[in-house]
């Protein structure tokens, strides 16, 4: 059995850990895939530059409003893949290559389970260390449809390496992945269907938001919302799905993207031989310093946090770097507020509670809904659909959430988050400081001057 002083299952926010205060702990990395993670191979950030080009090809297309005459001509599609892992695969090739030559590094490379507290087995070989830390991530989940294993089908991880660009294209799911992936298909010239069981997209985000935003993606796509695929099945070169709901019937695509969420790792790792389990939800416990219910194992990132977002697992891996080394002065992790956004066309961005968690929590709040084309920005885009929600406690005057949807919807909304993170009353956003006139932040200040 292999002994060292810390082992890191997961190469993503995981490998952020060792910053120089580790420099003389032995360390163990285990990485079944590619390191880097989800963020960098096959999430974040390839489909924003694939956002890019198809935020590019939608500009294009939409310039006549603006007295602009302009087509999309042509897309390279082998050219956008190319230019977008030309850039991402040297990287992560370089952050293993580079921790091989640390010397107080190993690197084992496999799947890896427990077979007792703290240790571990990779491809045969068993690991312990007085330290485990789990950032394990998460996958996608793809579920049970008849006939789904007799087709082709693609998940988030693998569809931004087609080898061409789809004809048409069936996406099965209507959060953040299908909208966002929707976009840049759609928006480089594939043919999109999106089947989606409930009669809105993006059925988290506030009311007002999936709404607005179902609607915008309406007129783009072909939607198929209270429906659901009963099976697959090809007819010669095409795949075909049988759809049951609102808009059933047989259609027929050459590409399947499932796109209904992602689950935690933590169910692959045998966990029951150290005494933990995962919750109901399948997210593993921890406390608010990163310890799971074992001592010596911790856990950070997608495997324990179900907002699975890389900001979140950033800053868990910054404070578990300091409670490794610093075990008689360790810190709780604070994410609060944590934002979220969907770089999708429309752009989504939120921070806190929705209408309808507020409602259903009891909670009193006021509100206020401001459209970008109340502002002079918002005129020169001939912008007549986006708009900046906010809510806010009508005693103590601090905002409790914020919902934008837009151009530039995640760019407006840090403002707003910085403003609640230092304590901020929506009354000294709005008036304690000059908004550039005439910029796209008016519209926020507009909205919080509402209140």
């Amino acid at each position: 059995m292999r002994h060292h002083d810390l082992i890191i299952l997961g190469a993503g926010s995981g490998n952020t850990l060792l910053s120089p205060d580790f420099d003389d702990v032995d360390v163990a990395i285990i990485e079944r895939d590619t390191f880097g993670g989800t963020c960098l191979n096959r999430g974040c950030i390839p489909s924003k530059m694939f956002v890019y080009a198809a935020d590019v090809a939608e500009t294009v297309r939409h310039g006549h409003a603006l007295g602009v005459d302009a087509a999309v001509t042509g897309v390279r599609w082998r050219d956008i893949v190319d230019r977008v892992f030309g850039r991402i695969d040297p990287i992560a090739q370089g952050g293993e290559d580079y921790r091989r030559r640390l010397d107080n590094v190993t690197v084992y490379p496999g799947d890896a389970h427990f077979v007792a507290e703290r240790v571990l087995e990779v491809d045969g070989e068993r690991l312990t260390a007085p330290d485990v830390v789990i950032a394990a991530g998460a996958r996608p989940f793809v579920p049970e449809i008849p006939g789904i294993d007799t087709v082709p089908h693609h998940t988030s991880d693998t569809v931004m390496r087609l080898p061409e660009l789809p004809g048409r294209m069936l996406i099965v799911g209507g959060g953040f992945i299908a909208a966002e992936l929707a976009h840049v298909f759609g928006g480089l010239g594939t043919d999109v269907t999106i089947v989606h069981r409930r009669d809105v997209l993006l059925g988290a985000e506030d009311r007002d938001v999936s709404r607005a935003f179902t609607d915008r993606y309406a007129e783009r796509f072909d939607l198929r919302m209270k429906t659901v695929v009963e099976g697959f099945a090809m007819d010669g070169g095409s795949i075909v799905a049988a759809l049951a709901g609102d808009r059933g019937g047989e259609l027929p695509v050459d590409v399947v993207l499932i796109a209904t969420g992602r689950v935690p790792n933590g169910d692959q790792l045998n966990l029951p031989a150290t005494g933990l389990s995962v919750g109901e939800d399948g997210y593993l416990p921890t406390d608010p310093f990163l310890r799971t219910g074992v001592e010596g194992i911790w856990a950070l990132g997608d495997v324990t946090n179900p907002a699975q977002l890389k900001h979140t697992a950033n800053e868990e891996a910054r404070v578990l770097a300091h409670n490794l080394i610093h075990p008689d002065d360790m810190r709780e992790v604070d994410l609060w507020p944590t934002p979220h956004a969907v770089f999708a066309s429309p752009q989504v961005a939120a921070v806190g509670p929705t209408s309808q968690e507020l409602d259903a929590s009891g909670r009193d709040y006021v509100s206020s809904v401001r459209p970008y084309a109340d502002t002079a920005y918002g005129w020169a885009m001939e912008d007549r659909h986006s708009f900046c929600k906010v809510l806010a406690d009508p005693e103590t005057r601090l905002l409790l959430g914020a919902h934008i949807i837009g151009p530039h919807a995640p760019t407006l909304l840090q403002q707003l988050v910085q403003g609640m993170r230092f304590g901020q009353t929506v009354d000294q956003m709005a008036r304690g400081q000059l908004w550039t006139h005439p910029a796209m932040p008016e519209v926020v200040e507009q909205a919080l001057l509402s209140l």
